[in-house]
């Protein structure tokens, strides 16, 4: 997996594009605790991740409730089939996607 990132202000994109899975999933979390001080609005562009496993979802859980206490946090650009395990899993019920 590749993490693309982009920040301007207060404001923090990461582009996942691959694989969110057990292999990957520290990788995530360990960008994650790096970048998130300052941060009041967290996009994850998720165009090109192709699968997300329970691991990565773990990793998304974290990340929401971490934004949560200090902002927002919007996932945008889910593939069908990324969307779909949200659907599952009921991660679309307390995720802001657009």
């Amino acid at each position: 997996m590749e993490i693309v990132k982009e920040s301007n202000g207060t404001a923090l994109t990461l582009k996942l594009v691959g694989r969110l899975d057990t292999a990957t999933a520290p990788e995530l979390e360990s960008e994650l605790k790096n970048c998130l001080d300052g941060v009041q609005t967290l996009t994850m562009d998720l165009k090109e991740l192709e699968y997300i496993s329970s691991a990565g979802l773990r990793i998304l859980l974290s990340a929401q409730k971490a934004m949560n206490k200090q902002g927002a946090m919007v996932v945008r650009n889910v593939s069908p089939i990324v969307m779909e395990i949200f659907d599952i899993t009921g991660f679309s019920d307390f995720l802001t996607i657009e």
